[in-house]
């Protein structure tokens, strides 16, 4: 099972960058989809989640910030980012659970900076 995202990249604070994260599980099969981040020294943090009803859930320092989407039929959520701030910076994951397992995508780096 494999999690590929893209989308990462340098952006000016402000600026605005979309996420996406394509599995080649069946989504309709996953109950909550999430993404994760981790700046350079830190640890991994929650950024948000979504469940197969559509419900939504944000991190406090991203909320009313970020959008996170699902496409079913796709197989894959997205993540709209917008005023974008320094600390933004980070590697962002896409995971999900399922089985007892936790899957984890590679990562795409997102940079924020003048």
């Amino acid at each position: 099972v494999q999690l590929q995202a893209s989308g990462g990249g340098l952006v000016q604070p402000g600026g605005s960058l979309r996420l996406s994260c394509v599995t080649s599980r069946n989504m309709f099969s996953i109950n909550t989809m999430y993404w994760y981040r981790q700046a350079p020294g830190k640890q991994r943090e929650w950024v948000a989640s979504i469940n197969s009803g559509g419900s939504t859930n944000y991190g406090s320092s991203v909320k009313g910030r970020f959008t996170i989407s699902r496409d079913n039929a796709e197989n894959s959520i997205d993540l709209q980012m917008n005023s974008l701030k320094p600390e933004d910076t980070a590697i962002y994951y896409c995971n999900y659970i399922r089985g007892g397992s936790s899957y984890w995508g590679q990562g795409t780096l997102v940079t924020v900076s003048s």
